[in-house]
């Protein structure tokens, strides 16, 4: 028999978890607060650095520095490595600390053991060639373990498995191998066999609120990743317009909502990978093959309905499921940080003036489109948490400009947070948003009587 515990027990043990978790909150504030440069993130040559905790493990300190490589500080002796960064689940990656001498860059979060700890070690790169071959053991099995793909994609996934990699993730591409072609031809052919019925009819036999989707998306097409003049070519444009018009027809209870457009844009260029050498912005599509060009299309429009299945009250009436992320988004912040939040509390700055298109496009428009695969690999290995997850990568995108924000005022604050200096960032940075925003969610899912944004 368990020994009885009276309300006031239970309410003291409490406090005292949540007073531990409020001092590790601020140390690692701390830590990361005041950073001109963010995505750095040092280590040592030992093992493992900590700040120990009980109620969050432990963390590692980060520290910024100026120059382009990681360089030995003057408080520590030995040179600094970059960081390695792993999925949310337990793995122990030993191999991996086995070659320190090895040119190593900054790939994610550090992940979490069954013990609480937050481990960083060196190596890490989705080029690595020990992470490759990882890719392609499970890539080559017989029927591939997800949880273990998933694992490895989180800290981002080579270009070239990234097309196979991303229709596993999502459930349209089967993981057992003797299937995965004879399923992938009959979505292709199902998808052609949706253009001729519903994007090929004539306008006779359209109906009014579908002409009036058609004409909505004709218009917000050319609107899509404005600065990026690949996805201005005829062909892309004609790609975009059927895979979104199918997309609407076929989902009446949320139809065609702008900021849809953003989302589909990832695919095509993945997908397009396959096909084209080169730079993006080199890239003809025009000669691809028709088969080429519809396999493409169809693989883009599937992986799309599955991830907004994920997410589609985001883009029903009202949008609840936006509207909710960022009300949590809110919340979150105010835990993190309560003088960011205060502040632009008193101006007046409503989080959805700015933070519903964040949530909209999952911050697609926030950063340099070069990023955003890379951004997607860890929402795609998020699987079904990845709602959740993208709260704290919000967060973690807007704590960047912590220092900035509190010197500004209402009208300052809205036009800075609507054109971020983002336009020159590089993995790095992205790799910091993506740890602070698995730290936080480690620290939260483990403090009792905090935001819990599961």
């Amino acid at each position: 028999m368990k020994p009885s515990i009276d309300n006031e027990s239970k309410k003291d043990g409490n406090l005292n978890a949540d007073s531990r978790f409020n001092q590790t909150l601020k140390s690692v504030q701390g830590l990361l607060s005041g950073k001109s440069f963010p995505g750095r993130v040092l280590l040592s040559r030992r093992a493992e650095t900590r700040i120990e905790n009980p109620q969050v493990g432990n963390i590692i300190p980060e520290r910024p520095n100026g120059d382009n490589d990681f360089v030995a500080d003057s408080s520590d002796s030995g040179s600094y490595v970059k960081v390695e960064s792993y999925g949310p689940k337990p793995m122990e990656l030993s191999e991996e600390r086995q070659n320190p001498s090895a040119n190593h860059t900054s790939e994610v979060p550090p992940k979490s053991t069954t013990s609480g700890t937050l481990r960083l070690s060196s190596g890490g790169r989705s080029t690595d060639s020990t992470r490759i071959a990882k890719f392609k053991k499970e890539l080559s099995a017989p029927v591939v373990d997800l949880d273990a793909l998933r694992e490895l994609a989180w800290s981002g996934v080579p270009s070239d498995m990234r097309p196979l990699v991303w229709r596993l993730l999502l459930g349209y591409a089967p993981t057992n191998s003797d299937r995965r072609e004879m399923i992938l031809t009959r979505k292709r052919l199902e998808y052609v066999d949706c253009v001729a019925q519903y994007y090929d009819a004539s306008s006779a036999d359209k109906a009014e609120d579908e002409l009036h989707t058609l004409r909505q998306i004709s218009v917000d097409c050319p609107r899509t990743v404005p600065d990026v003049a690949f996805f201005h070519q005829p062909v892309i444009q004609a790609c975009l317009e059927r895979i979104l018009y199918i997309w609407a027809i076929r989902h009446p209870a949320s139809g065609y909502v702008q900021g849809i457009n953003d989302l589909a844009t990832p695919f095509l260029v993945v997908f397009l990978s396959e096909h084209i050498e080169g730079e993006m912005e080199d890239w003809v599509v025009s000669k691809l093959t028709p088969a080429q060009l519809s396999n493409v299309e169809a693989d883009c429009y599937w992986c799309l309905s599955k991830l907004l299945d994920n997410i589609q009250d985001h883009y029903t009436f009202a949008q609840p499921g936006i509207q909710r992320l960022v009300f949590k988004l809110k919340e979150l912040v105010r835990r993190i940080d309560e003088p960011v939040a205060k502040h632009m509390e008193k101006q007046g700055l409503e989080f959805l003036q700015f933070a519903f298109r964040w949530v909209n496009c999952l911050l697609i428009r926030e950063i340099p489109f070069l990023l955003v695969t890379r951004l997607w690999d860890t929402y795609l290995a998020e699987g079904d948490k990845f709602p959740d997850f993208l709260v704290y990568a919000c967060a973690s995108f807007l704590l960047t400009w912590t220092e900035q924000l509190q010197k500004l005022d209402f009208q300052e604050m809205v036009l800075f947070l609507q054109h971020l200096p983002t336009k020159r960032w590089t993995h790095q940075e992205l790799e910091m948003v993506l740890s602070r925003a698995f730290m936080w969610r480690v620290m939260f899912d483990r403090a009792p009587s905090h935001l819990n944004c599961n």
